[in-house]
């Protein structure tokens, strides 16, 4: 009853793969699409990755940051201006803890270093698609640890922490866990684009451009279980 069920939502996830380098590129879409996950486009630069995500929308973006002239944190920047429901899972030979901390500012949702097996990487797409943070094994901690200090560090002249009302807490909270505007509506009993409003209205009150950035906001503040 689980492969089925499995093979469903392996099916509803939609790929695309970015890197610079021909053979890794379409290596790791070959083992996606064996493994039932549907790759929709592959690109190899952060140019062609803007323009094309735009074109295909995929659920996840799977991607190197060093792709030559433009670097791939910009890449992400441009995916979610355009399309901030996207999910971003950066897969680089670095695990230097500058380029994880400013791939995840920029919006990425998680980090895999290109050491990880085939299976972790399947796993790692899953969740992503699924909007839960995935990271290396040690660079979770990291990150957690940059976002905490950033949020114990004293506000500037007039820089008052931003406050959140209870409803836009509440919705901030079901964001985090990976949920549609449609699914927290009907979790909460509220409209999908009373839902959105509050979104909006929280993006605008953090100074966050992006779901991705708002998950991050939940983790440093602790307003997700996971």
């Amino acid at each position: 009853m689980t492969e089925p069920v499995r093979e469903a939502h392996d099916a509803e996830i939609t790929v695309m793969v970015v890197d610079d380098h021909p053979i890794w590129r379409e290596g790791v879409a070959r083992d996606l699409t064996e493994r039932g996950i549907r790759v929709v486009a592959t690109a190899p630069d952060a140019d062609a990755a803007v323009r094309i995500a735009h074109a295909t929308r995929p659920r996840v973006v799977l991607m190197d940051l060093n792709l030559g002239a433009t670097p791939g944190v910009r890449a992400i920047e441009g995916i979610l201006a355009r399309q901030p429901a996207t999910k971003i899972l950066v897969l680089s030979a670095s695990g230097e803890h500058a380029d994880v901390l400013d791939a995840v500012k920029a919006g990425a949702t998680g980090y895999l270093v290109k050491s990880a097996g085939v299976d972790e990487l399947l796993a790692a797409v899953r969740r992503t698609a699924d909007g839960y943070p995935v990271f290396t094994p040690g660079l979770a901690g990291l990150v957690l640890g940059e976002f905490r200090r950033l949020a114990d560090e004293p506000a500037g002249p007039g820089g008052a922490a931003p406050v959140l009302t209870e409803r836009e807490t509440e919705v901030l909270r079901q964001v985090a866990k990976g949920l549609t505007a449609r699914q927290i509506g009907d979790r909460l009993r509220l409209s999908h684009r009373t839902v959105e409003s509050h979104v909006q209205n929280t993006l605008r009150k953090l100074q966050l451009h992006n779901r991705a950035q708002l998950v991050r906001y939940a983790i440093e503040k602790g307003l997700t279980d996971d």
